[in-house]
């Protein structure tokens, strides 16, 4: 399921990336990767919050229906 309909407050592990190379890039230096864990902390409006090892990243609309986890 993609990220922006993902529990809240679940430790969630990342199944696949579906954006280009240079998005998966980006998000791989931020901590998130294929088989990483994540945990969502919020989630309205298309936005969400999640925790990534010891921070926390807000991801937009557009990032968010792009990372699937499981």
């Amino acid at each position: 399921m993609p990220i922006i309909l993902a529990p809240v407050n679940k430790e969630l592990r990342v199944v696949r990336i579906a954006a280009d190379d240079k998005t998966k890039k980006h998000l791989e230096n931020l901590g998130i990767n294929v088989n990483g864990k994540v945990v969502v902390l919020s989630s309205s409006g298309g936005s969400v919050v999640v925790i990534v090892k010891d921070g926390r990243i807000a991801l937009d609309k557009n990032l968010s229906t792009k990372i699937f986890v499981a």
